[in-house]
């Protein structure tokens, strides 16, 4: 762990370089119209109630795998954490595995550090595609998550750290989502839809409360999964009309 003073530093740091560049999140994205489904890796995910091609699909690291069953060939938007594209854990290598051969509309890769040619080529080791590829930086997020939330997350520690999940329901909200959907996002859960590893999951108190927070301030989140309904008071989505 960090010394106090490294910690220090590093917060200063952050707030200082935030304030002095005013990033603003996304800027190259396209805006949803109506509900937006996020499917996280939790080992259990339900495909929501009326989903057509009317609704945007975002997927988590390798949760494509969870769309892929339910006949939708690739997601408007896939979010990826570096480690996934070439860590040699095990968590990275069963994500590389499912999602070989696969394809997303837009990728976006968080905090990638070697430039875009080297991602594109890390990426085509494991044979996925995308039709459009964009590295994201720690203040695209910590924008993203002060726009929606008001909350400056200066992401210090892993403790002080949303999961790519959380992140995905506050970028469809940034976008315009009329609904968000949550699949396969389970704050109680360990595990992923992807392996029988039971691999521990990362950020799980501080999702409970984002989202909790989120729902309370008013946005219009719900879950296709009833044991999160029940566990966080986030409502069933029911297909309602938005």
């Amino acid at each position: 762990m960090p010394s106090f003073g490294k910690i220090f530093h590093r917060q200063v740091y952050r707030r200082l370089k935030y304030a002095l560049t005013r990033p603003v999140p996304l800027k190259s994205s396209p805006h949803f119209t109506g509900p937006v489904v996020v499917v996280g890796s939790a080992p259990v995910s339900h495909k929501p109630v009326g989903l057509d091609a009317s609704y945007g699909i975002i997927s988590i690291n390798g949760s494509q795998t969870v769309i892929d069953r339910w006949g939708i060939d690739e997601p408007h938007i896939t979010l990826m954490q570096p480690r996934q594209i070439e860590s040699e854990n095990t968590n990275a290598i069963e994500v590389r595995r499912v999602l070989n051969g696969l394809r997303t509309k837009r990728l976006y890769v968080f905090l990638w550090r070697k430039g875009l040619p080297q991602l594109k080529e890390a990426i085509a080791k494991f044979n996925y595609t995308f039709g459009h590829l964009e590295i994201v930086d720690r203040y695209d997020r910590i924008a993203l998550i002060d726009r929606v939330t008001g909350i400056k997350s200066f992401e210090i520690d892993t403790e002080d750290k949303y999961s790519n999940g959380i992140i995905g329901v506050m970028f469809a909200l940034h976008q315009g989502a009329k609904a968000v959907i949550i699949t396969g996002i389970n704050p109680d859960s360990v595990g992923h839809i992807y392996n029988t590893k039971d691999l521990p999951r990362l950020h799980m108190k501080k999702d409970r409360e984002i989202l909790v927070l989120l729902r309370q301030k008013g946005f219009p989140i719900y879950t296709a999964d009833p044991e999160v309904s029940a566990s966080t008071g986030i409502p069933i989505w029911q297909g309602q009309t938005t």
